[in-house]
């Protein structure tokens, strides 16, 4: 079958290898893509956003499934639009999508369902919403409700930062995003994600990971997008993924069907695991960025065969996946989160996987005047496959030395939690 994935980045790049060894694939098409997906696939350019124009183009080129990488199209509805057309996709419905799109939903979800959460209020106006920052004290959470490209939340350490929070978020610091509050309670423990496959009746737990979101060494500095993360987290033991199955997403995709928004797709739950056990961050609909990279590392079974089998209601019984840890860092471009620098050269990526166990994903890259060069924040994930999360890393560090990235740059702590700095 001929399938389009729909993306540009890390997860994007992961997603096609994965998908290019599919027996069941017959032509690949990524839009936009990137240099890395061009060496397993045909890039297009297209309007994603032009759901009549995605549309077309799966006509006259005969595809029959459609993957959507990240998270906008999902919730601006593509997977309806591709429905009504009699196109199968990969991912949830816009009404589903609202477990990523709206924070408020998700946690009134939660409350209805009683699934383990912190506790919150949601507010439409500045007053109010200080007033009950006020009244909780901090350490205390600010979100904005919409997608605000993983800017939009605040951990306030103190009151002084709750109230700034909350100052920019009602002065229009994240658009339209920040139109309305999400201010939760503080949990304390140890974050982690985890990844389960719904066909909108049943769920099967896929994978756990664990990022780095702050820019530099010791989780100091600014939230990124992701500088690296690990797959499996060893926090995540077989007792937690059999809590978090019975606890958090077995009654999430009960929930979603009985709200009459079946979920298809994948669920990914960011987890605080504290003295109380599991609790729910979280939801995002789609694969994580830098998450994805590792765990389709470590994949053994037909990616295409797990997606097809969501989306037409018949979740297979398992999913087959490495007992090796897989571990990425993030080569990023000077400047970023805040103004990363585009156009710096890149070479050596070739050299880098030629180490055994070691792979690369091109994220914010493009081919200029013959020349590899950075076109966005986070550039390339250098990953190691190894026996364990230490030897994952010596690997992945191995590749990044090996990548001549004179304006990029990237953390050296990559799996300090499980092995240390």
């Amino acid at each position: 079958m001929n399938v389009l994935l729909i993306g540009s980045g890390g997860r994007e790049h992961a997603l096609a290898v994965a998908l290019a060894k599919s027996p069941l694939l017959t032509k690949l098409f990524v839009a936009p893509g990137n240099p890395g997906t061009a060496a397993i696939a045909r890039n297009v350019v297209l309007d994603v956003a032009d759901f009549d124009a995605v549309i077309a183009f799966c006509r006259v080129q005969n595809i029959s499934f459609v993957v959507i990488g990240p998270e906008q199209p999902l919730v601006d509805g593509l997977v309806d639009a591709l429905d009504a057309a009699g196109i199968k996709s990969f991912g949830p419905s816009k009404a589903a999508a609202r477990l990523e799109g709206s924070k408020g939903f998700t946690k009134d979800i939660c409350a209805k369902y009683n699934i383990p959460t912190g506790s919150y209020e949601r507010f439409t106006a500045r007053e109010p919403a200080l007033a009950y920052v006020r009244a909780k004290g901090a350490p205390i959470v600010v979100k904005a409700d919409g997608l605000a490209a993983g800017k939009g939340v605040v951990v306030a350490m103190t009151m002084a930062e709750a109230e700034e929070a909350v100052d920019a978020l009602f002065a229009g610091a994240f658009g339209a995003a920040g139109a309305e509050a999400v201010i939760e309670e503080y949990l304390d423990g140890e974050e982690a994600s985890f990844f389960a496959l719904s066909d909108g009746e049943k769920a099967l737990a896929f994978a756990s990971a664990q990022d780095h979101k702050r820019v530099g060494d010791g989780d100091t500095g600014p939230n990124t997008g992701g500088m690296g993360a690990y797959s499996p987290a060893p926090v995540v033991t077989d007792e937690i993924v059999a809590q978090v199955m019975k606890e958090i997403i077995e009654p999430t995709v009960a929930a979603m069907k009985a709200e009459g928004c079946p979920f298809k797709g994948v669920l990914f739950a960011g987890l605080m695991i504290g003295k109380d056990g599991p609790k729910l961050i979280e939801f995002n609909t789609r694969f994580g960025d830098p998450e994805c990279q590792v765990m389709m590392a470590r994949l053994e079974d037909d990616l295409l065969r797990l997606l097809l089998a969501c989306a037409e209601g018949r979740l297979p019984q398992q999913v087959r996946l490495s007992p090796k840890t897989a571990l990425t860092v993030v080569l990023a471009a000077q400047g970023y989160p805040a103004a990363p620098r585009k156009g710096g050269k890149i070479t050596g990526v070739e050299q880098a996987e030629k180490i055994p166990g070691v792979s690369v994903t091109h994220a914010g890259t493009k081919a200029e005047g013959g020349h590899l060069v950075a076109n966005g924040g986070r550039v390339l994930n250098v990953i190691g496959l190894a026996d364990s999360v230490a030897e994952a890393k010596a690997l992945a560090y191995r590749g990044v030395d090996a990548i001549d990235f004179p304006e990029g740059f990237c953390r050296r702590d990559i799996g300090w939690r499980a092995v240390g700095t």
